[in-house]
């Protein structure tokens, strides 16, 4: 499975975690940075890049990292074609039924707000799950435009 990855200095050390997570179960994993640890950089910058290119990449997914995942998410969602979700700890189902429900192929997670086992766990719930394609989940996706 192919999984873009991409952070600002709040996921950064969490990213470098599930990278070699994801690596060692045999995943395709393009890291698209931030490569080192920048205080002062801009989330947009760094998440922009794994929103387009998940979206040009069918069957691909991408996961994003940030202090709450939140902004991450509002910037990873701007670009057509990506269905981003936030997890920031609690249930690991919530990442399972955003698969099952909304196809979302991008997940971003709130370091901040987790430890990075929670992370892993979430991680596997997301990729380990497939869109059911009933047909009123079908229809509700469409209307996202």
């Amino acid at each position: 499975m192919k999984i873009y990855l991409a952070t600002d200095h709040a996921g950064f050390e969490m990213k470098e975690s599930v990278k070699e997570y994801l690596i060692e179960r045999g995943h395709e994993v393009i890291d698209l940075g931030a490569h080192e640890y920048d205080e002062s950089d801009d989330y947009p910058d760094l998440i922009r890049p794994a929103a387009e290119a998940v979206a040009g990449d069918e069957g691909s997914f991408g996961i994003i990292f940030g202090g709450s995942g939140q902004g991450e998410a509002m910037m990873a969602n701007r670009v057509p074609g990506v269905r981003c979700a936030v997890w920031y700890g609690g249930q690991g189902e919530v990442a399972r039924v955003t698969r099952e429900h909304n196809d979302a192929n991008m997940l971003s997670l709130g370091a901040r707000f987790m430890e990075v086992d929670e992370a892993k766990e979430a991680i596997d719930e997301f990729l380990g799950t497939e869109f059911s394609g009933d047909e009123r989940h079908v229809r509700r996706i469409k209307k996202l435009g």
